[in-house]
């Protein structure tokens, strides 16, 4: 091809590419759009349902297949609106109240509109210094929260999974864990710990260690007696005991392990002390959650997650970790054509501390609502979680025929119906389980305690207020009392 012909094709390209390039007008067209839709969402959601069961389960997106061809942004949005934002979950309600709800913050939205369109890349402190000096300040922010010191190594994750692997693969390193020595070396935990755990364990090579399931109390917390037992005998059967594992925050039912207890008995035989805080760390920020937290600052490595305590959407986790060099050691990785990036070295880069190296900038998404709100408010809504909690325990605990086997420690509380029918327990709950979320209005998950089926509230949404647990203790009855007369008849 001659240099004309060349010349001749570029100019044929770049005009065909141009519209990935939309004029100041065409950009508020579309914003205005997307922006009218994001509105009319926000109004509408505290009448939409919390769950919907469409029978197409948004199946007809699949009508509009990606193509050559563009579409409008109307188009767009109303494929979005019915296949996408209507059947199922609605994580943004303020009656989701079933798994672990995730956040929503309005400017959390804005913050990712501007890392997206700025599209700055936060993976390292040469390429983006001051995204990098954002999201290492904010882990610093987390860090005094939790009591962790100030040069403690962090990184913002994809969410707890992620930065739970980091913490793994960080401390199976720090403690030396070889892969000869994976079958002998044990990890101890509850049976309430997270399955993200085990996974990262997994991921991390280490799945042919010996896991430790220790006994629990009656509230679902790990016994330290029960541990400091299980050590011993590990060492005299000539095994190596390296990793203990403890949560703040258990997914079931919201438990506390003794942290303070544990992370002595971790010091005294040399583990690797880790604390899953993804779901409870946050309420260090409370007032009355502080105190339930102590000898979290004790741990080697923390996992929290600010798309749950902070409210903030998915897609946010975070690991903190006081051995910074240690951390740097397990994930540092150079390659020549970075070798412009080693001049800056006043902040730790995040690509050097986690397997990210491709990265959104996150913590926008987290600094713009903090700065925007300030600190103060989000304190009184984890304080109103607390509360709710228990204000939803003290009334199931009023009501005929309700078992509440666990005083709720942060803001989980699990429940069942003892049906007068002579109906079996466990197939009278799973139909009120299901009952309620059919209806639609509250949705509100399920789990098993030992072989008992339970209901459970999971009270963490912003937007959840005591009318909301007025409702769906109103629901509860009225679908109970449904069950009860269907069985009778």
């Amino acid at each position: 091809m001659s240099l004309n012909e060349i010349d001749s094709l570029l100019n044929l390209l770049e005009q065909q590419a141009s519209v990935l390039e939309p004029d100041l007008f065409q950009r508020q067209q579309v914003q205005s759009e997307v922006e009218q839709y994001v509105q009319t969402f926000l109004s509408q959601l505290p009448q939409r349902p919390s769950f919907v069961v469409t029978p197409d389960k948004g199946i007809k997106m699949l009508d509009s297949p990606i193509s050559e061809n563009s579409i409008s942004i109307q188009e767009a949005l109303q494929l979005l609106n019915d296949n996408v934002d209507t059947p199922g979950l609605n994580p943004a309600s303020p009656r989701h109240m079933g798994y672990i709800p995730g956040g929503g913050l309005y400017y959390s939205g804005l913050g990712d509109y501007l890392a997206a369109v700025t599209n700055k890349y936060a993976g390292l402190f040469y390429s983006a210094p001051g995204a990098v000096r954002m999201e290492n300040m904010l882990l610093r922010w987390m860090a005094g929260i939790i009591g962790f010191p100030e040069d403690a190594a962090g990184n913002l994750a994809s969410g707890g999974s992620i930065a739970t692997l980091i913490a793994l693969a960080t401390a199976r390193d720090a403690m030396g864990v070889k892969a000869r020595q994976i079958p002998d070396s044990v990890v101890y935990m509850s049976a309430q710990a997270h399955h993200c755990l085990e996974k990262a364990l997994r991921i991390a090579g280490l799945g042919e260690c010996p896991v430790r399931i220790l006994p629990m109390d009656a509230q679902y917390r790990l016994q330290p007696e029960a541990l400091e037992h299980a050590i011993t005998a590990d060492q005299k059967a000539g095994l190596r005991p390296w990793l203990l594992i403890a949560t703040a925050g258990t997914t079931d039912v919201g438990a506390i392990d003794p942290l303070l207890a544990l992370s002595s008995i971790a010091k005294k035989h040399g583990l690797w002390y880790h604390v899953d805080a993804a779901y409870g760390g946050f309420f260090a920020l409370a007032p009355s959650g502080k105190e339930k937290l102590s000898g979290i600052e004790q741990a080697d490595s923390v996992v929290l997650d600010p798309h749950k305590g902070l409210f903030v959407p998915f897609g946010l986790g975070a690991v903190l970790i006081k051995n910074k060099a240690q951390m740097a050691q397990t994930h540092h990785y150079q390659a020549n054509y970075m070798q412009d990036t080693l001049s800056a070295t006043e902040e730790a880069s995040p690509a050097d501390l986690s397997p990210e190296l491709t990265k959104h900038f996150r913590g926008l998404r987290l600094w713009l609502p903090l700065k925007l709100h300030g600190v103060a408010p989000f304190r009184s809504a984890l304080e109103e979680k607390l509360l709710l909690a228990q204000y939803v325990y003290q009334r199931l605990c009023h009501m005929p025929n309700v078992e509440v086997p666990v005083e709720p420690e942060l803001s989980v509380v699990v429940f069942r119906v003892i049906p007068s029918s002579g109906a079996d327990i466990n197939t009278f709950n799973q139909k009120l389980s299901l009952a309620v979320q059919q209806d639609g209005r509250v949705f509100l998950s399920s789990t098993k305690l030992q072989d008992s089926f339970m209901l459970r509230f999971a009270i963490l949404s912003f937007r959840t207020h005591k009318e909301t647990l007025d409702l769906a203790l109103q629901i509860l009855q009225e679908k109970a009392a449904e069950l009860e007369a269907n069985w009778q008849a």
